[in-house]
């Protein structure tokens, strides 16, 4: 269960990464709630995560879950560069990632 709720608290790290940008600086209120409401939810998942996950791998692989899904949504909706080098690096992170929750235990 500590995996499942890790991811979840990847995926709202993803959501706070995209409204942080798309909030406007607290002008644009939906974007807003969206932040806060995505921080708050990936934390809370975050905490249930470490119950059961080692703190150093659940941290690594939250912060790499928002790292790695940040980048493929500014890719993808935001017009950030793809590049050689960026797909390589992320592919390194993403097997990074993997590695981690394989080795865990």
């Amino acid at each position: 269960m500590g995996w499942l709720y890790l991811f979840m608290a990847g995926f709202f790290e993803i959501g706070f990464a995209v409204s942080m940008k798309l909030m406007d600086g607290h002008k644009n209120l939906p974007w807003t709630l969206a932040f806060y409401l995505c921080t708050l939810l990936s934390f809370v998942f975050l905490i249930q995560a470490v119950r059961t996950i080692h703190i150093g791998t659940a941290y690594a692989v939250w912060s790499g879950i928002g790292g790695a899904g940040a980048v493929m949504v500014g890719i993808l909706y935001f017009g950030d560069p793809v590049t050689p080098w960026r797909i390589v690096f992320l592919t390194l992170l993403v097997s990074s990632l993997v590695g981690l929750k394989l080795t865990s235990g």
